[in-house]
């Protein structure tokens, strides 16, 4: 029998993680905030006292994710020191590793339609984790002579696009579409690729 909410002991977090599933189960547009309760175990009224619709809660489980991911970059960046190469590599791989572990946090990020920018709070955590690329490809960017070295925001754009877009095309069993190779062999040998169009690693790494 479903609790009443205000006997419940954290409504919230408990609405986050039943948002997660449904989303991890039907995508972030196919369920209802009625669900979201029922999953949880309170009334649907009580789901009001924390989020006005189901973007809201949405937008919330994409702000924890954030942290999550913010910090799990910030980890693999710190295990490459002092190496620049070796950090700026791990970030990459974090980005696939986190996709793995939480997809549903990762759907509510990249692919709910929820602007990073909808709340201060989910801006600032979305900035964060971006400024760890952007600080390893800083490290790494000056090993590049000046005049041949992309702007810091774009190398980390272009490695961010490419982890993403593995992520998507084969990570994320994407109907009718496979690839013959692992999705983290992909990813590695394309910044490898990347890598080495801009003097970074030797050609035969």
């Amino acid at each position: 029998m479903p609790k009443r909410g205000y006997h419940h002991g954290n409504l919230k977090a408990a609405l986050v993680d039943a948002a997660l599933q449904l989303i991890e189960q039907k995508g972030p547009t196919g369920f209802t905030l009625s669900e979201a309760a029922k999953q949880a175990g309170v009334t649907p009224a009580a789901v009001y006292r924390h989020f006005e619709g189901r973007e809201d809660l949405i937008a919330e489980a994409a702000r924890q994710g954030y942290e999550v991911f913010a910090d799990l970059m910030e980890y693999a960046y710190q295990s490459g020191q002092p190496s620049a190469l070796a950090a700026f590599e791990a970030t990459g791989r974090a980005y696939l590793a986190f996709a793995r572990k939480y997809p549903g946090h990762y759907i509510a990020m990249f692919e709910s339609g929820i602007s990073v920018n909808r709340t201060p709070e989910l801006a600032n955590v979305a900035a964060r984790a971006n400024e760890v690329l952007e600080k390893a490809a800083t490290d790494l960017s000056e090993h590049i002579p000046e005049e041949k070295r992309p702007p810091a925001t774009m190398f980390s754009a272009h490695i961010w696009a490419m982890s993403h877009g593995v992520v998507e095309l084969f990570a994320r069993n994407s109907p009718g579409r496979a690839s013959p190779f692992p999705p983290d062999d992909l990813l590695e040998t394309g910044i490898g690729i990347y890598l080495r169009g801009l003097g970074l690693v030797p050609p035969d790494k």
